[in-house]
């Protein structure tokens, strides 16, 4: 894979991320609890993926699972018992 290519394929984007292609396509078919749909080119039965699409994707969603991790509230400042 070279590294500045515009367009990828499935297996471009399963090695990018180390998962399968099933992964994948479940990712761009939105069957992926946790994350958003990756969007995708449909070609018939061929995917293809921007890599700009790709890199948006990864930040959206990289974000998302640090917003889930952050404490539902604050506590900063209250007396320690």
């Amino acid at each position: 894979m070279l590294l500045n290519q515009d367009i990828l394929t499935v297996s471009d984007v399963a090695m990018e991320l180390r998962c399968s292609k099933a992964h994948v396509h479940n990712a761009i078919n939105g069957k992926v609890a946790g994350v958003t749909q990756l969007p995708a080119i449909h070609m018939g039965n061929r995917k293809l993926i921007r890599r700009s699409a790709l890199e948006q994707w990864k930040t959206a969603n990289e974000r998302n699972s640090f917003d889930g991790m952050a404490p539902k509230s604050s506590k900063i400042g209250a007396a320690c018992p």
